[in-house]
């Protein structure tokens, strides 16, 4: 019997040393679409897939490329918001949803990047590519060497609107669509307009409403834009941010609009539900021993750490810091003298280093000497 509730104990004990992985559960329902994903915007960690590097007719999705554009041309200072926008007879002549420009008619930017977001307006996206670019064609060469910078693997974009009618191979990938709504997403500002749900252009004589009724109807919901043609069936990015976690669900080819978006819900669904993201910000330290330079310390700081985990892991986050007792000169800002690691349930998730927040130059001889004068005349 003793040797019977040892192996008991022994048999407890070795499992209740196990350390069992904690994974989150797995998206199981279908979606009826052609293709989707899943992903967390600052780690762009995949948490769902389903055929994600098909490409695809993409439609009006297609603008979230052109908006990318106009953001950088934007911060670049190469145009502003308060410019006046030229109307061609290109652009007016643009079907689709539109705002019904006319030629000659001035637009300021600000008001044609918010009726682009908003109502998808294609005028709009013809006549801000002409003033980005000098034409539609020369922009469409830039959305296209953008997307291979970006490496957007399964994308040929032949115009900046989305509309297919008569083009030959103007596709993406939702893969390709995630990764270039993460980059408009750091262009903060678009939020100011994909989040606007009713507003007005010309005064108050246009009405917009926001295409994505997310925006309105889901907690969180913060973009970022809808499409719809006949060969592309409807598709979304729909992207949605709680708790500093920012998620992009992207639908391609849903038969219906009201089943796009009941996709895009169940996938935003599943990641609030089973992730969150762990977040250290960038700090400063206490300074460390500074040997063989001018000062006897030296300022450090370490970097942001960001990582997605299940729900159950980011319960249970330990971090360890790693320095040694002192550095020598010389060192210049943002040498790296250390890391943090960090751990969840025990097992290791990342680092971050640990740098230097300035230049130490070793001293020479005579700095020592300086020093050694300036100890002398301290005690006299």
């Amino acid at each position: 019997m003793k040797k019977v509730f040892s192996l008991l104990f022994i048999i407890c004990f070795v499992f209740s040393s196990l350390r069992l992985p904690a994974y989150a559960a797995e998206f199981s329902e279908e979606l009826d679409c052609r293709s989707a994903i899943l992903i967390e915007a600052s780690t762009m960690k995949v948490l769902y897939e389903k055929n994600a590097d098909q490409p695809y007719p993409p439609a009006s999705v297609t603008k979230i490329m052109t908006l990318l554009l106009v953001c950088e041309a934007l911060d670049a200072g190469d145009i502003k918001l308060t410019d006046k926008v030229p109307v061609s007879e290109n652009a007016a002549g643009m079907g689709g949803s539109q705002v019904f420009l006319k030629v000659g008619e001035d637009m300021t930017l600000q008001d044609m990047l918010k009726s682009v977001i908003v109502s998808s307006a294609n005028d709009c996206a013809v006549a801000l590519s002409e003033y980005v670019a000098g034409s539609e064609t020369a922009f469409v060469v830039m959305m296209n060497e953008r997307a291979k910078e970006l490496g957007m693997e399964n994308t040929s974009f032949e115009n900046v609107t989305g509309l297919d009618d008569t083009v030959k191979n103007h596709v993406t990938s939702a893969r390709d669509i995630a990764i270039m709504s993460a980059e408009l997403l750091k262009h903060e500002y678009i939020l100011d307009y994909s989040t606007i749900w009713m507003d007005t252009i010309r005064n108050g004589a246009f009405g917009l409403t926001n295409t994505n009724r997310l925006i309105r109807f889901y907690r969180g919901a913060n973009g970022l834009k809808t499409g719809m043609t006949a060969k592309a069936g409807f598709c979304i990015s729909a992207t949605a941010k709680r708790d500093g976690m920012q998620l992009i669900a992207v639908i391609m080819g849903s038969p219906s609009r009201d089943i796009r978006n009941a996709s895009a819900t169940k996938l935003l669904d599943y990641g609030f539900a089973n992730y969150s993201l762990y977040t250290l910000d960038e700090a400063a330290l206490y300074p460390i021993k500074l040997k063989g330079g001018y000062t006897d310390e030296i300022s450090l700081r370490h970097g942001t750490f960001s990582a997605l985990l299940s729900s159950k892991e980011s319960k249970n986050v330990t971090y360890e810091t790693n320095l040694p007792q002192y550095v020598n000169a010389p060192l210049k800002a943002g040498d790296k003298v250390g890391e943090i690691e960090f751990f969840a349930g025990g097992d290791p998730i990342g680092k971050v280093d640990i740098t230097s927040c300035e230049d130490a130059p070793e001293m020479n001889y005579i700095g020592i000497f300086a020093e050694i004068l300036k100890k002398f005349l301290m005690k006299t």
